[in-house]
């Protein structure tokens, strides 16, 4: 079985952690047209692990506001540095590409841009509203930044009506400084409550397994996402994309993800998707028919 994911973990992986290489035309198909777009994607960007699946499938992740980040997170293969000013006409391509590709659902994410005035605002809202005006059967999921906490920019964004609106904690509290040394946990939780609380867009975070955090620590964290309105919850393995990222810590079992997932929906999160490999937006339009999404 050719592995995708070994390149750089210094710990021999386990079996359940072993993927394929893409095999299908429809995986061709996009790496060709989002060459010609000149498009970034998350999936290749962020060097994922379901790369081949999704693409298969048909499916993939978009990222908007340039391929380079402001934030230099310990997990996150994107580049920092060497910032540009945002492509007016993205929001067009993005929507072009994607009525070409006859989706139903889309997802949507973007580097954070501290760099701009408005950290990047104002192109999501112009970004959800192209895709609206030329595919307004789709879905779309949007994976946004914590806008530094800002509660007028996260209002923005939940303003142009996005079906999901997802913002990944990451890790628990303990390892947020280490993890995400930009971040802070309290703008990620507010993030959330202010979308919870916008009623008009289903609420979705992500975290990582495998850094060294605590059972206990995950169980708060999930106690958290339940009171600040969180309805889908994504928990995976962290894979080390380089030698100048951090160490993976543990593997941990699938049987231990399930066990999450159980924990998780006891205490009200409405879907949890675990497993070694489930990333944010890994067969996020099932995710999101769960609780409810037309």
């Amino acid at each position: 079985m050719n592995n995708l994911i070994t390149k750089y973990q210094h710990k021999r992986l386990p079996q359940w952690l072993k993927t394929k290489l893409p095999e299908t035309q429809k995986f061709f198909q996009l790496k060709s047209l989002l060459k010609e777009s000149g498009l970034n994607t998350v999936c290749e960007s962020a060097s994922c692990p379901n790369i081949g699946t999704c693409w298969d499938a048909g499916t993939l992740t978009f990222m908007i506001l340039g391929d380079t980040c402001t934030r230099a997170c310990q997990f996150c293969d994107v580049p920092t540095g060497n910032l540009n000013s945002p492509d007016p006409n993205e929001p067009d391509k993005i929507a072009l590409s994607l009525s070409r590709l006859n989706l139903k659902f889309a997802v949507i994410t973007s580097v954070d841009r501290d760099d701009l005035p408005d950290g990047g605002a104002g192109h999501w809202v112009k970004t959800i509203k192209a895709i609206r005006d030329l595919c307004p059967k789709i879905k779309i999921e949007t994976l946004i930044p914590d806008f530094q906490g800002d509660t007028g920019l996260i209002r923005k964004v939940c303003d142009a009506y996005p079906d999901v609106l997802a913002h990944n904690l990451e890790t628990v509290e303990s390892l947020q400084r280490r993890v995400r040394p930009q971040c802070r946990y309290k703008w990620s939780l507010k993030t959330l409550k202010i979308a919870a609380e916008s009623n008009k867009t289903i609420v979705k975070s992500g975290l990582m397994l495998g850094l060294g955090e605590k059972k206990g620590e995950v169980i708060q964290v999930m106690k958290e996402l339940v009171e600040v309105g969180c309805q889908i919850l994504s928990i995976g393995q962290y894979l080390r994309p380089s030698p100048a990222h951090m160490e993976v810590v543990e593997f941990v079992h699938p049987d231990c993800f399930l066990e999450y997932k159980e924990i998780g929906e006891s205490l009200g999160i409405a879907h949890v998707e675990a497993g070694p490999l489930v990333r944010s937006s890994y067969m996020a339009d099932q995710q999101a028919r769960e609780v409810g999404l037309d």
